[in-house]
């Protein structure tokens, strides 16, 4: 018989609900969104102890969850992350999918294009690696490099890039339509968030690795990547792939809404166990 997942059998919800509500990170009316009128920072009334402690539960929930979906073999998600240089994409993946079975979830960092992807059309790297059933797949950077670095350095003319905002569209709804729940997650940092990170990078030993010489050049073109995040977002958020804007100074709290929109995401796809085998009941073992 099959069974419906009852995420209740495995955590202690008490009275608070396990995952806030993220509704106001979720763009519905992108053509009236502004970007600097999206929060970077928590609310100050923001606990980061007890924040530590729900996430410990929600990414607990996301872990089984994700064995749920596994098992089951039906669903796909994407999430896709996207960040200004510093955002915290890499520390996000850690702390919301850490507990996660690698054999279910994948991650695939998306750097400057390889001359023979450049020979290609700018999907055609992107499309191997979407999910497949039973699969969350994170792009770490994504298919919007396309219509951000590019735009910013004028890699290719205007017209081109303004006609894949409808490619990109088309794509994610061809997703959506095959099966495949997409959600997508900008990180949103201050520039002195970013100045705070930069200098931490040059500073901190174990973290100069992370450093490149690029990074000062590209912090230069601040206010043009803000504008063109902006217009991204204004142009891709829909009903079947939405964004969500983060506010991305605070960790901990960035770390809560995520895990808080992943466990909402999972548990809207109304997962169940497969069938046993037949007779699993007259079974003993010796």
């Amino acid at each position: 018989m099959t069974s419906k997942f009852q995420p209740q059998k495995f955590f202690n919800l008490r009275d608070k609900p396990l995952a806030m509500d993220t509704s106001c990170f979720r763009l519905n009316q992108p053509n009236s969104f502004s970007l600097a009128n999206m929060p970077t920072t928590a609310p100050e009334d923001f606990d980061k102890e007890v924040s530590k402690k729900s996430v410990k539960k929600l990414t607990k929930r996301i872990q089984a969850l994700q064995e749920l979906m596994w098992a089951e073999h039906k669903q796909r998600l994407l999430v896709v992350l996207q960040a200004i240089d510093t955002g915290g994409k890499d520390g996000t993946i850690r702390a919301v999918f850490g507990r996660t079975n690698p054999q279910g979830v994948k991650v695939k960092s998306f750097k400057r294009p390889t001359e023979e992807e450049l020979s290609h059309d700018y999907l055609w790297r992107v499309h191997p690696h979407v999910p497949g059933n039973g699969e969350i797949v994170v792009f770490n950077r994504s298919h919007y490099e396309d219509v951000l670095v590019v735009k910013v350095h004028e890699y290719a003319p205007l017209e081109v890039i303004e006609k894949r905002y409808q490619h990109i569209r088309n794509f994610e709804q061809m997703l959506a339509d095959e099966g495949t729940t997409v959600i997508k997650i900008f990180l949103h940092i201050s520039k002195d968030e970013q100045k705070r990170r930069l200098e931490d990078r040059l500073n901190q030993p174990e973290k100069n690795w992370k450093f490149e010489m690029g990074d000062i050049k590209e912090r230069s073109y601040w206010d043009q990547y803000q504008q063109v995040f902006e217009t991204m977002i204004q142009e891709t958020s829909t009903e079947d792939a939405p964004w969500f804007v983060v506010p991305a100074n605070n960790k901990k709290y960035r770390n809560e809404i995520i895990s808080s929109i992943i466990v909402e995401t999972l548990e809207g796809l109304s997962m169940q166990w497969p069938k046993p085998a037949e007779g699993l009941e007259n079974i003993r073992i010796e």
